[in-house]
This record gives C-alpha cells, sequence and structure tokens, in this order.
C-alpha cells in the first residue's frame, strides 16, 4: 500500500497509528481547554459550586472541624456540600445548609471504607475538595482545588492544628452547630425552659482519657452549689448510645 490511507467501501480514510494518537491528544487537549473545565482562581459560578468536606470518624474531633466547615459555607454562598465522617459523626452534619448528601465512612476490613468513599465520589468534578483525614484516594478525585490536613510538628490545640488547612491557624473559627427544626424540639423535650443546665460528656473513646466518675460528680456539686458558678442549674450528660454503660 503507497497511499498513506486507504478509503474502504464506506469511505472513511483507514489511517495511520500516528495520525489517530494525534486526534487522540488534541482531544484531550480539547476537554481540558473548555471553559467548563478551566481552573481560574475568580469566577462566576453559572452553577452550584460543589465542596466536598472530610471531616473525622470520631465525634469530638468532628465538632473541631464544623467551624472550618461553617467558613467554607460563609466563603462561597450557595455552595452544595458534601460530607464525609464516621457514622457515629454524620447527625451533626444533617442540618448543614446547602448539604447534597453525607457519605458515612463505616470502617471495613483492609480500609476498604476508603475504596468505597472514592467511587461514590470520583463521579462528582469538587470545585473544592477539604481533607482533614489527608486520605490518599482523595488525590484521585477530579477537583479544581484541593486542600489537605497536614500534622503540625508543633504542640498545639488540635482546632488551630486543623485551622491551618485554609491558613486560619492565627484566627481559627469557632465550632457550630446547626439545628434543623426537629432538633430543637427534640431539645426543648429533654431540656424544657427553667434554671440553667450545666452539660458534662463525661466519655471518651480510650478509657486512660476519661476521668473517674467521681470526680465529675464532685465537680458538677461545686459547680451548682448555692456559691457556685452556676448555683441551683441543672446537670444533663451527654454521649452517644453505645456509651450508655460507662
Amino acid at each position: 500500500i503507497k497511499s498513506s490511507s486507504v478509503k474502504i467501501s464506506h469511505g472513511a480514510p483507514i489511517c495511520p497509528l500516528s495520525d489517530k494518537l494525534g486526534r487522540f491528544v488534541k482531544q484531550i487537549k480539547g476537554i481540558w481547554s473548555r471553559p467548563s473545565l478551566s481552573i481560574s482562581p475568580a469566577r462566576s459560578y453559572n452553577y452550584a459550586m460543589r465542596i466536598l468536606f472530610v471531616s473525622s470518624t470520631r465525634v469530638g474531633d468532628a465538632v473541631l472541624s464544623t467551624g472550618l466547615l461553617d467558613h467554607l459555607i460563609k466563603t462561597h454562598p450557595g455552595a452544595l456540600i458534601t460530607v464525609a465522617c464516621g457514622p457515629a459523626a454524620a447527625d451533626l452534619f444533617r442540618a448543614v445548609p446547602g448539604l447534597e448528601r453525607i457519605i458515612a465512612l463505616e470502617k471495613m476490613v483492609g480500609s476498604l471504607h476508603w475504596l468505597r468513599f472514592w467511587v461514590l465520589a470520583v463521579g462528582t468534578w469538587w470545585d473544592l475538595v477539604v481533607d482533614l483525614r489527608n486520605a490518599p484516594l482523595t488525590y484521585l478525585l477530579p477537583a479544581r482545588r484541593q486542600r489537605h490536613f497536614k500534622r503540625s510538628q508543633r504542640t498545639e490545640h488540635r482546632l488551630i492544628e486543623v485551622s491551618r488547612v485554609l491558613g486560619l491557624g492565627a484566627a481559627p473559627p469557632s465550632p457550630r452547630l446547626w439545628l434543623s427544626e426537629v432538633d430543637q424540639a427534640r431539645a426543648a423535650n429533654f431540656i424544657p425552659d427553667g434554671p440553667p443546665v450545666l452539660a458534662i460528656g463525661p466519655t471518651a473513646n480510650w478509657r486512660a482519657k476519661t476521668w473517674r466518675a467521681e470526680r465529675f460528680a464532685e465537680l458538677a456539686l461545686r459547680v451548682i452549689a448555692a456559691d457556685g458558678l452556676l448555683p441551683g442549674a441543672r446537670v444533663a450528660l451527654f454521649g452517644r448510645n453505645d456509651e450508655r454503660p460507662q
């Protein structure tokens, strides 16, 4: 065959492999140069911005991350939020403004829960991924921008440490709790209007981090005493259902 291409019966040319590869490369470059996929630090969104926020497995660390999420919501009004966290912490985020979905990271053998998470998240083009777990698979998600948690070499409060992900270490945002109308109604049922309430969370995921019960009792009595910080206050103990035996 002398010609660089050969006409077949329906008239389409059969091109050499080099020509096919050249066209393929051009197509790939064309996809990345489309306006909808171009990366720009400042642009006007004609669609809802999508943010993936990967928080912690445990409730305490997840609470400390809520200020960071609140900052993102205020900085990007109207954004659609997806939160990935442990099942125990999921309820903290159910009333988040703009919440699109929650991905509960239930631990699996061989860390397969991260592969499941990646499968659920890879189909979305994210405008911003904020990963407080620094999971390797989040680096493989399609995103315009990514911010990953890096453990600090200095000794500092966890709130400051996680705030450095967005450069807010000097002024870390305070934790935030979002409440739905159902949440508020349940809270009013559990703790109706009346004297002040002393709230105590006496449990921890590791026994060595917990105080003895009698010490909590002594502290509560001091606080609600006539000369205490909250004289005559009621006492409420908080914890998860599986922590009741403690």
